[in-house]
């Protein structure tokens, strides 16, 4: 195991990571960061086996996702996380106003489904389409369309409060 090259993927890719699992478990910051710490348990555990057949980022999208997927699953079935649980998400913002706005905003993404959250998550990462693509299996045009279509829903979302 090289403990370097980890401690170099922890430090370039944690904030990606709990970003991401923020959006899947609609802002709240500590299931987000007991996720994102999964995640990188499993990157340590698989570090050795990557095969470089992707980059480092996509590989750990891949694991955040389906981590944040597993999750989700496992809570569905216990039906434990109420929809309008988010005391912690006002921890995402320094300031007020962009709390307000952070928590609005993945209270919203939580209603898109499961795919749409992934996507929607790497955007706001900043991700371009062919990255987005490379993870969810689709080509660059749907996803462009995908994503065209994921921003009006949650536009409308934002909107209808």
């Amino acid at each position: 195991m090289n403990k370097d090259l980890f401690e170099s993927i922890h430090k370039q890719y944690y904030a990606m990571v709990h970003q991401m699992c923020l959006g899947f478990v609609k802002g709240d910051y500590d299931v987000a960061s007991d996720l994102s710490q999964e995640v990188f348990i499993i990157i340590w555990k698989k570090l050795d086996t990557f095969r470089e057949e992707s980059t480092h980022k996509t590989w750990i999208y891949r694991i955040t996702v389906n981590k944040c997927l597993e999750f989700i699953r496992k809570e569905r079935n216990r039906k434990t996380i109420p929809i309008s649980n988010y005391e912690h998400a006002s921890k995402i913002a320094h300031s007020e106003e962009e709390s307000n706005e952070g928590n609005e905003l993945y209270i919203a993404i939580g209603h898109l489904k499961e795919l749409d959250r992934l996507i929607i998550m790497m955007v706001l990462e900043g991700q371009d389409y062919e990255d987005i693509s490379e993870v969810i299996g689709s080509s660059p045009i749907n996803t462009r369309v995908k994503i065209h279509r994921i921003k009006k829903r949650l536009k409308k979302i934002l909107n209808n409060g």
